[in-house]
C-alpha cells in the first residue's frame, strides 16, 4: 500500500472493547494504520487518529463506547484535525451508524466488521474532503481478505483467526447478525501464519473462531480436528490453544487429536450457558445438560488431567429457581477450572429480547452471587492443590508496581515470581509457595 504523504509521522491510538476476536482485529487495524504511515501513540492524548473498535454483546460495552466517544467532543473542537473513527460490531447493528452520527456528529469515519480492509480508503476520502462523517457499513459479509499483516501487541502470545461468523443463532446472541455467516480461511494461509509466528519467537498461539468446531463446514476442505493436527505438527517450541468450542460440535475425534500432541494445552473452553434443559432449549443451544456431561466424561476418560472452563448465563428469560438449581448442580458435577459468569442482558434484535417472563433484576443479582461463590470456591480449591508443586509457566509480562514477572501455565493459572533477569517470552519452572484465588506465587527453580 502506498503511504499517504500527508499522514506521515502521525500517530494512532486504538480503543478495544469485547472479546479476543476484537483484540486481534484491533491488531489488524494497527497493521493497516502502520502501512499508511502512522506509528503507535503511548496514549490517547498524543494521537492524531483514534479508532474505537466496538462490541455489542452486552449493553455495558455499548455504554462505555458511547461515553468514551462523547468525551472527545471538546478535544475535537480544539483540534479539528484529530481523526475519530468508529468500527466493530456495534456498527453492524441495525440503524446504529445513524444513531452514532446523530449523537456524535464530530465522528469522522464509521465502518463495520465486514469492511475493515476499507479503512485506508475511508480515511483517505475523509482527508481529501471537507465533508465530515464518512460512513461505510456493509450488510453482507463477503469473502475473507488475506495478506494484511497485523501489529501484534501481546508477545509472546499470538491470535490466529481460522474462521469468521456464526451459524448457530443462539436466541440471546447478536453475533450472527453483526459477524455474518460462517466463513473459513483456507488451511494453507493458517499454517503459513502459524509457521511465521513460530519463526518470530511466539510461544503460545490461539486459534480463534466464534465456533472453531465448525471450521471447514462451509468449504469442505478439511474439518477442525485435521486442521488442529496439522497446526500442532508445525516444528518449534510453542503451546497451542483454541477457542471457542460449541458443545454440540465437540467430539471424540477432536479430543484424540488433543491427546496426540503435547503442544495442545489440556484446557478446553466449553461454554455450557445453563444446566437446565428447558433453558437450553429456549436458548437454541441444541444440546441437553446430559449430552454436555457425557462429553465432559469422554474428555476426562481420554485425557484424565484435562480441565474445563465455561461461560454461564444467569437470569435468562423464563429461568425459574429450579432451572437455576439445575445449573448449580451441573457446576458442582463438572467442577470447572474457572467460569465466566454473566447476568442475562437484553440485546435488541435477538429473539430472547422479545421473550416473555423476563427475570427481575434483583432475582438475577441474587442468583449470580450464589453462582460466583460456588465457582470461586472451586477455583480456590484447585489453586490450593498447586502449593508445593513445580509448574511451567510462559512468562508474559512484568508488573512494575508489584515487582513480579507473570505468566500462565497450560491450565491458564497465572503464576507470579521475582527475577533479576527479564524472563518475558521464556518458559519458566516455578515451585508454587502460595495460592490466592486463581493466582499462584512461586520461586524459580
Amino acid at each position: 500500500m502506498v503511504k499517504l504523504g500527508y499522514i506521515m509521522e502521525k500517530k494512532y491510538f486504538i480503543v478495544t472493547y469485547g472479546c479476543q476476536m476484537n483484540v486481534h482485529e484491533s491488531e489488524k487495524i494497527a497493521g493497516i494504520l502502520k502501512e499508511m504511515g502512522y506509528s503507535a501513540a503511548e496514549s490517547e492524548n498524543e494521537a492524531d487518529i483514534i479508532v474505537f473498535n466496538t462490541c455489542c454483546i452486552r449493553e455495558n460495552a455499548e455504554n462505555h463506547a458511547f461515553g468514551n466517544i462523547g468525551a472527545l467532543k471538546k478535544r475535537k473542537r480544539e483540534n479539528p484535525d484529530l481523526l475519530i473513527c468508529v468500527g466493530g460490531c456495534m456498527m453492524q447493528e441495525k440503524d446504529m451508524p445513524s444513531v452514532l452520527r446523530k449523537k456524535f456528529p464530530f465522528v469522522d469515519v464509521v465502518f463495520g466488521t465486514h469492511n475493515l480492509y476499507e479503512l485506508p480508503a475511508l480515511i483517505e476520502r475523509r482527508l481529501s474532503s471537507k465533508k465530515r462523517g464518512v460512513v461505510s457499513v456493509l450488510e453482507n459479509e463477503g469473502g475473507i481478505v488475506e495478506g494484511r499483516e497485523p501489529v501484534r501487541t501481546s508477545f509472546p502470545n499470538a491470535w490466529v483467526n481460522i474462521n469468521y461468523g456464526c451459524n448457530n443463532f443462539c436466541t440471546y446472541c447478536i453475533v450472527p447478525y453483526v459477524r455474518g455467516r460462517e466463513r473459513s480461511r483456507r488451511p494453507e494461509y493458517i499454517l503459513d501464519e502459524v509457521k511465521r509466528l513460530v519463526e518470530q519467537g511466539y510461544k503460545e498461539i490461539t486459534l480463534l473462531g466464534q465456533n472453531v468446531n465448525s471450521y471447514g463446514n462451509d468449504s469442505g476442505l478439511m474439518g477442525f480436528p485435521e486442521l488442529l493436527d496439522r497446526v500442532a505438527s508445525v516444528e518449534g517450541n510453542f503451546r497451542l490453544r483454541f477457542m471457542t468450542s460449541h458443545p454440540k460440535d465437540f467430539n471424540e475425534e477432536l479430543v484424540r487429536i488433543i491427546a496426540k500432541h503435547d503442544k495442545i494445552c489440556n484446557l478446553i473452553h466449553l461454554p455450557v450457558q445453563s444446566g437446565s434443559d428447558r433453558v437450553l432449549q429456549r436458548m437454541n443451544r441444541r444440546y441437553t445438560s446430559g449430552e454436555y456431561l457425557e462429553k465432559v466424561k469422554m474428555l476426562r476418560r481420554i485425557i484424565p488431567d484435562a480441565e474445563i472452563t465455561s461461560d454461564i448465563i444467569v437470569g435468562f428469560p423464563g429461568e425459574t429457581e429450579e432451572d437455576f438449581e439445575e445449573t448449580m448442580r451441573l457446576v458442582h458435577e463438572v467442577n470447572f477450572a474457572s467460569a465466566f459468569t454473566f447476568v442475562y442482558s437484553k440485546r435488541k434484535g435477538t429473539k430472547a429480547a422479545e421473550m416473555p417472563d423476563q427475570v427481575p433484576e434483583e432475582v438475577q443479582k441474587e442468583r449470580i452471587m450464589r453462582l460466583i461463590e460456588l465457582v470461586n470456591s472451586q477455583t480456590r480449591e484447585k489453586s490450593e492443590k498447586y502449593v508445593g508443586k513445580v509448574v511451567e509457566i510462559l512468562c508474559e509480562d512484568f508488573d512494575a508496581k508489584k515487582g513480579y514477572y507473570l505468566g500462565r501455565d497450560v491450565y491458564g493459572r497465572m503464576g507470579y515470581f521475582k527475577s533479576e533477569e527479564n524472563k518475558i517470552g521464556q518458559f519458566v519452572k516455578l515451585k508454587i509457595t502460595e495460592a490466592s484465588g486463581i493466582s499462584l506465587y512461586g520461586e524459580e527453580v
